[in-house]
């Protein structure tokens, strides 16, 4: 056992859990953030993404007990008041999203993304989201939510 005190959402956490806990099922399971979907645990799909210390890392293979003293933010941080992110608008307005499934990852690597990249080219948003994978939409729909985000960020 480890005992574990973080920042998720602003929120300061302290919670045991087990050595071998992953973030993706703290998130879930212990706290009910169920905006982290887990699609593959083995790190392919991208759909667990969240922001660690401000860097995008793939929470299905990240282990708990290695985020202690770290910040960490969920697809459910990113609304402030009510109002979606502008990335989450930007998905929207574009039709970034079909199922849904991969959303949730796909927005928070891309915010990442804008982060250290005010102004990436078509080329280097899909390099950036290459690691998240969609079965439905194509993928022209999300570049061009993070084109537009962009903008806005």
């Amino acid at each position: 056992m480890a005992r574990v005190s973080v920042k998720i959402n602003g929120k300061k956490i302290a919670k045991e859990v087990s050595d071998n806990t992953i973030l993706s099922d703290f998130l879930r399971d212990k706290l009910a953030l169920t905006g982290t979907h887990i699609g593959c645990d083995t790190s392919q799909c991208g759909a667990c993404v969240v922001h660690l210390d401000g860097n995008s890392v793939k929470s299905c293979t990240t282990l708990v007990a290695d985020c202690d003293g770290s910040e960490i933010t969920t697809i459910e941080g990113l609304a402030r008041n009510g109002k979606m992110h502008p990335m989450q608008e930007a998905f929207k307005k574009h039709h970034g999203l079909q199922c849904g499934f991969c959303t949730p990852g796909m927005v928070m690597s891309a915010v990442d993304l804008l982060q250290k990249n005010k102004n990436p080219s078509e080329q280097e948003i899909r390099n950036w989201l290459e690691g998240n994978i969609c079965r439905c939409t194509g993928y022209q729909g999300i570049v061009d939510a993070v084109k537009d985000a962009a903008s806005k960020m």
